[in-house]
């Protein structure tokens, strides 16, 4: 069974462009795929370059495998609570997700980008974590990619980060897969200093119980939001009523919010958590609600490879 033309909401942000599914696990996917950049990307972006990055919200026309289900693999949670509800509120209280979470700005086809992302905890302390829409999409992989915690108007309070290697999984990269939706970065050091040394870093966990309560966040940039501010939702999850694999949340975020991270266990005084999934799209039919990648044995290996680097 087969569908086409859902609303992607791909939630990347384009200038000038416009369960565990346990049941049947598929055959162990191809390692996932590194893209190599040369890390210079910071001298490309300025203020006013940041600030023209503008939402890409199209359609994803390729057709999509309901049959597939998330490889499942062994629970794994590397750590850093909510009956709070928020379909997509500014941020306010602080803590460490102001620094873990920023932004991302990439060239797509030529044109200024932008996306989510978040730094979580690593080996090599370089790790941003985001959607594989947001390091590689409609077949080619984008350039000048950057990080940028924290962003404020144009503003880097923690430094631009520049990649020197994106990944993504082998299903994104084979056929843009939403299932599997899911990016890394491996960002160089700034002025001697490794990433998480400079912003903390949040924990990540893979093959989870499904249907926790959770907290996304990220930088939506199309109306109402302006890309400018950290923004957030929060409520109970569910799994994607197609069968995807996906979860779903109740979440108005628009595009420019895809990467942005999703949060189990989350601390709204410290502002930690245990990241779980990323903004990835919505459906048409389904507005206000935002659908996310199962954290499942293939973006474990992903995290993996991202973190050895």
């Amino acid at each position: 069974m087969k569908r086409a033309g859902i609303r992607a909401g791909i939630l990347a942000a384009v200038a000038a462009l416009a369960t565990a599914v346990l049941s049947t696990p598929v055959e162990a996917a191809a390692g996932p795929t590194v893209n190599l950049l040369g890390g210079g990307a910071t001298e490309f972006w300025t203020p006013e370059k940041m600030r023209s990055a503008k939402p890409l919200d199209g359609l994803l026309t390729a057709a999509r495998d309901l049959t597939t289900n998330v490889r499942a693999g062994l629970p794994q949670l590397l750590p850093s609570r909510t009956s709070k509800v928020s379909t997509g509120s500014t941020w306010t209280s602080g803590g460490a997700v102001t620094h873990t979470a920023g932004r991302v700005f990439f060239t797509f086809n030529g044109s200024p980008a932008s996306c989510s992302g978040d730094a979580v905890t690593s080996a090599n302390r370089s790790v941003v974590i985001t959607a594989g829409h947001c390091v590689k999409y409609q077949g080619s992989w984008h350039t000048n990619w950057i990080f940028v915690p924290g962003y404020d108007n144009g503003n880097a309070p923690y430094g631009e980060w520049a990649a020197t290697a994106t990944l993504t999984t082998p299903q994104w990269q084979a056929s843009e897969d939403l299932t599997y939706d899911v990016g890394a970065a491996v960002v160089a050091p700034l002025g001697g200093r490794y990433l998480t040394d400079v912003v903390g870093a949040q924990g990540i966990a893979f093959n989870q119980a499904r249907g926790q309560a959770m907290y996304s966040f990220g930088y939506p940039a199309e109306a109402p939001y302006d890309g400018h501010t950290l923004t957030y939702c929060a409520g109970n999850t569910f799994n994607d009523p197609l069968g995807t694999g996906d979860n779903g949340m109740r979440c108005g975020m628009t595009g420019g919010s895809s990467g942005g991270p999703w949060f189990q266990n989350f601390d709204t005084t410290s502002g930690t958590g245990v990241q779980n999934s990323v903004n990835s799209f919505g459906y048409t039919f389904l507005p206000g609600v935002m659908f996310g990648p199962y954290f499942g044995a293939d973006v474990q290996a992903l995290y993996a490879a991202a973190s050895s680097r």
